[in-house]
């Protein structure tokens, strides 16, 4: 038979088995041949192939044998046993012995054999029996005869099939080769041994299921046998390739761990050497420092788990920054850190109000009643103060005292131009680049749970498909849901609950009414001149000459020439303008200072001093060192620049430096002096202003043409006005009886001057109307005279809001006398009386009224008695 495959094995028999090693190789010298048959589990017969029991077989064939069987590595069978039915497959190997030892024997009389079989070739069992005590079976011979091999090796498919598997048996060898260092026996065999013999020479050096390997032994046919030995060979291939790619990814972790590690260490070695052991690891620090911030319990839960994700980490792991970032910031967080506030008093509280802004009464008085409720009760929820007015008149800093009236910190948050919901609540940290909302950004920097948080700009925030800010507030400033604030990126619930929240803004139409509806709005109309002029004299110079390092010993500004600053330069609500022009005064004295400076001659007190050496080093061009001397804490001005006597400002400085007078009280006599002009009063973000109306006419169609950048409501109103004016035509002798239409062959045109600035509402109804009388009656408005209102096509003058800003821009602009609407009366208890004083209010209940006030010895319809 020719030699099928060679092993080296250890059995251990028992049983028959031991008995068949002992009779037939341990005490014969001649040595027959061995049948090596596997044994199969019951439940594994029917699912593999054909089994064969004892005494059962089938016919013999013409090259059938007998030989002894013995049970393979897997069988195993005892002595007390032996009547039990054991499953032998139908197909073995048939061996002979190479090499047998015997084992010590031990006590219990078990006797252990080694042999070392060389398989010679498959065979089939026809018949299996009983000899004595071990089993034997007539075989037939099972491989391919030579007339067969050579049929097959001349096969196109086998022999690519050969080619195949040798190409992937090389591979794997030279993986093996690179592993182990043993390939080079095994290219030989590769190179040496016929094909259907490699296919078994592989296949054994493999770990397999024994069910592939009774596959295996059942493959005769050698295409059958190439094509499983070479699936076996490629899968073993895959598999010791996935293995290496997953090992050189653990070595490569495990030795940047191990540098990283032996690294610290050296770290720390040389650290306690030079005695500078106080820094601490990181993530102890981190994590006594999240200790000390007193977190809620469910909070320090979730900051705990977060913390075991961080140090399971590596530094060099995506993600491993974001996340210690967020516990950096829930450390860094004032969870129940607050300012501790001193006990309250009103009359300092007030004092201080006093002395940082001027005037603002009612602003003032109500802060007071705050500030008292707080005293009463510490733990009460106050409403959300909302300034409103235009810029300059004090809105921030009125905040920034409340917040020292508290004894808090003050932290300010603009939302100006915001229009992404994150800025509020933060960016998911799953994004790139996440952080939190603005809000908590605002606490970890106060550091305190309880600060004066001024919401700056509330009503210029916006939205777009981001989503829309005003709506994150409502959570924020209503005291029922602020108190579990949820930050996007903090993720966790905070107590806003201890913020006191004031916000500001320049206009109330903006802000969404559900927002408006949680804040209590406080209005800031503006300063008249005369509380101008005061806030300027306490205030502003001595912040100028201050910012400037000027004193009143080198400059002195006038109460006149501020007036005359007020009236010719500013017409503002706020006083920042007024404020840019005095320190510009202030800027060109100190230019004048600085001038004189480098003429000044010696002071008095101020002796030469004359070295021979200091001369005689000079004149040779050396260095000479000099000590310098600093000024005094108290910063005064040197002697040398002190000059005899201050600078006063004069008309003609004013002049000089803030050049010609931009304004004057002859503004408004100056364009009323044609009919069809009339001087309303409109209400900006800026406060109150003068806006004149012009009408003239032309020929044409009768079609009315409006200009100045105006909104859908002022157009309205300027139809309305026309066409009242068109129906009492007749009424007014505007026209004559018999004609029909005013209009007839010419067409309107009104233009509101200040083109540039976007103008709508419908307070100009009524100057509307008096414009337009005036271009048909020919009939000159007075100069002195300015108006507001809406009105109805029935001629009603409705009330308007605003009033207070535009009594004071009539005010500023000069005017003598208003004309408001007859409801607008309870308004003018918030006019200062200085203001009411200087002026005359007419109250106009229809446009009748309007007219009769508006003309120079009233309106002609007054002497037809059936209007």
């Amino acid at each position: 038979m020719d030699v099928d495959k060679r092993l080296t094995c250890k059995f251990f028999y028992y049983g028959r088995s031991v008995k068949l090693v002992e009779q037939e190789l341990w005490q014969r010298e001649e040595k027959g041949l061995i049948g090596i048959l596997p044994v199969r589990d019951d439940a594994d017969a029917s699912a593999i192939g054909p089994v064969l029991s004892q005494g059962v077989g089938s016919d013999s064939g013409d090259r059938s044998s007998r030989v002894q069987s013995g049970s393979s590595d897997s069988q195993r069978v005892d002595g007390k046993n032996h009547q039990e039915v054991i499953q032998w497959h139908s197909r073995g190997v048939a061996a002979r012995a190479l090499q047998l030892s015997r084992g010590v024997e031990k006590p219990s009389g078990r006797v252990t054999y080694t042999v070392v079989l060389e398989g010679l070739c498959r065979f089939t069992v026809q018949e299996l029996s009983t000899r004595g005590t071990y089993y034997t079976a007539r075989i037939s011979h099972s491989e391919m005869t030579k007339e067969e091999m050579e049929q097959v090796e001349q096969d196109p498919e086998f022999v690519s099939l050969s080619r195949q598997f040798k190409a992937t048996a090389m591979e794997l060898i030279s993986v093996l080769e690179q592993k182990q260092k043993t390939g080079g026996r095994i290219k030989v065999l590769l190179e040496t041994v016929p094909v259907h013999k490699l296919a078994d020479i592989f296949v054994a050096s493999f770990e397999m299921s024994f069910e592939e390997q009774l596959s295996m032994l059942d493959s005769v046919d050698l295409r059958v046998r190439l094509s499983k030995a070479m699936e076996l060979v490629d899968r073993h291939l895959q598999s010791i390739r996935v293995a290496e790619k997953i090992t050189q990814k653990v070595e490569g972790q495990l030795s940047k761990s191990q540098k990283e590690f032996l690294l610290r260490q050296q770290m720390r070695a040389i650290k306690e050497e030079l005695g500078d052991d106080h820094d601490e690891d990181d993530l102890v620090a981190l994590e006594r420092k999240m200790q000390s911030a007193e977190m809620p319990a469910n909070i320090w839960k979730h900051a705990q788990r977060e913390l075991r994700s961080l140090k399971k980490m590596q530094p060099q792991q995506p993600g491993y920054n974001s996340l210690r970032v967020y516990l950096e910031l829930l450390a860094d967080l004032p969870w129940k850190k607050a300012t501790e506030e001193h006990e309250l008093d009103l009359k300092a509280a007030k004092e201080r109000l006093d002395s940082d802004h001027y005037g603002l009464v009612k602003v003032k008085q109500r802060i007071i009643e705050y500030l008292a409720v707080r005293k009463l009760k510490p733990d009460a929820r106050g409403p959300v103060l909302c300034f409103v007015g235009p810029p300059g008149v004090g809105k921030t800093s009125l905040a920034s005292s409340i917040a020292a009236a508290l004894g808090r910190k003050f932290v300010r948050i603009s939302l100006g131009g915001v229009k992404d919901e994150a800025d509020i609540r933060g960016h998911r940290r799953t994004y790139i680049g996440s952080m939190p909302g603005r809000l908590i950004d605002g606490l970890k920097r106060v550091a305190v749970c309880n600060p004066v948080m001024l919401l700056d700009e509330i009503d210029k925030t916006g939205s777009d498909v981001r989503g829309d800010p005003a709506s994150a507030l409502l959570e924020v400033l209503d005291p029922e849901q602020n108190k579990k604030f949820n930050d996007h990126y903090l993720n966790v619930p905070f107590d806003l609950s201890n913020v006191v929240f004031v916000a500001t803004a320049n206009r109330m139409q903006p802000i969404p009414p559900p927002l408006l509806d949680r804040m209590e709005v406080i209005e800031l109309p503006g300063y008249t001149p005369e509380e101008k002029l005061k806030i300027a004299m306490h205030h502003l110079i001595p912040r100028v000459l201050e910012q400037h390092g000027l004193s009143a010993e080198f400059l002195q500004i006038p109460e006149a020439m501020v007036k005359l600053v007020i009236q010719r330069y500013t017409r503002e609500a706020g006083v920042r303008n007024l404020e840019r022009n005095l320190a510009a005064l202030a800027r060109a004295a100190a230019v004048r200072v600085v001038e004189r400076d480098q003429t000044a001659p010696l002071n008095k007190d101020v002796h030469q001093v004359s070295s021979p050496l200091l001369e005689n080093r000079l004149s040779d061009g050396a260095e000479v060192d000099m000590e310098v001397i600093p000024i005094g804490a108290d910063h005064e001005m040197p002697n040398s620049l002190r000059i005899a006597s201050p600078l006063v400002v004069d008309e003609a400085m004013l002049e000089k430096v803030l050049g010609p007078p931009r304004f004057d009280d002859r503004e408004a006599a100056e364009r009323v002096i044609s009919p069809g002009i009339s001087v309303g009063l409109v209400w900006t973000a800026f406060g109150g202003e003068v806006q004149f109306v012009e009408a003239t006419a032309m020929s044409g169609k009768g079609e009315l043409h409006l200009t100045g950048q105006l909104g859908d409501v002022i157009k309205e109103s300027a139809q309305i006005a026309l066409t009242w004016v068109r129906a009492r035509a007749t009424d007014l002798k505007l026209a004559a009886a018999c004609e029909s239409n005013l209009l007839e062959g010419r067409d309107i045109h009104i233009h509101f001057p200040a083109g540039a600035v976007p103008k709508d509402g419908p307070s100009a109804g009524v100057t509307l109307v008096t414009a337009l009388v005036s271009l048909f009656g020919k009939k000159r408005v007075r100069a002195d005279t300015a108006m507001t209102g809406e009105m109805t096509l029935r001629g009603l003058v409705l009330p308007v809001g605003g009033i207070k800003d535009k009594i004071l821009a009539a005010h500023r602009y000069g005017i003598k006398r208003v004309i408001l609407p007859e409801r607008n009366l309870k308004d003018l208890a918030e006019v200062p009386s200085a203001v009411l004083a200087s002026l005359e209010i007419l109250l106009a209940k229809r446009m009748e009224d309007v007219l009769e006030q508006a003309f120079e010895g009233g309106c002609p319809w007054r002497l037809h008695p059936k209007l």
